[in-house]
């Protein structure tokens, strides 16, 4: 359980109800089925990619902790990391390199948060 949500679908089920758009409406703004968004929200299928994830965070005008959490629950869901960090540690060698050094290190949580931390502060 992540933030509260158990899973991605309960996520943005909960979000849509709290902006009181129907399941319906949801879907045509998505431009995908209601059948199919429902499926999605009661976990049976996997997170929309990440164009419609991006769309879905205008719809739901959701702040950046929100589509943060958003997106790291789409990730899980697909066993696999957040979508949106894919292309961030693709576009340089250095961001792979650091994490298996991390990695290899066996960094711990407490020496990521400081860094973290570190990283805030600039």
């Amino acid at each position: 359980m992540c933030g509260g949500y158990l899973n991605f679908g309960d996520f943005i089920a909960r979000k849509r109800e709290q902006k009181k758009i129907t399941l319906r409406e949801m879907a045509k703004l998505l431009e995908i089925t209601a059948p199919y968004l429902s499926d999605v929200e009661k976990d049976r299928r996997n997170p929309f990619d990440m164009d419609k994830l991006q769309k879905l965070n205008s719809i739901l005008e959701l702040n950046d902790e929100e589509m943060d959490l958003m997106l790291d629950l789409a990730g899980e869901k697909r066993n696999d990391i957040a979508p949106d960090l894919r292309s961030y540690i693709k576009q340089d060698h250095n961001i792979t390199l650091a994490l298996r050094t991390a990695r290899n290190k066996k960094i711990s949580s407490e020496t990521w948060s400081e860094f973290i931390k570190m990283l805030n502060e600039e």
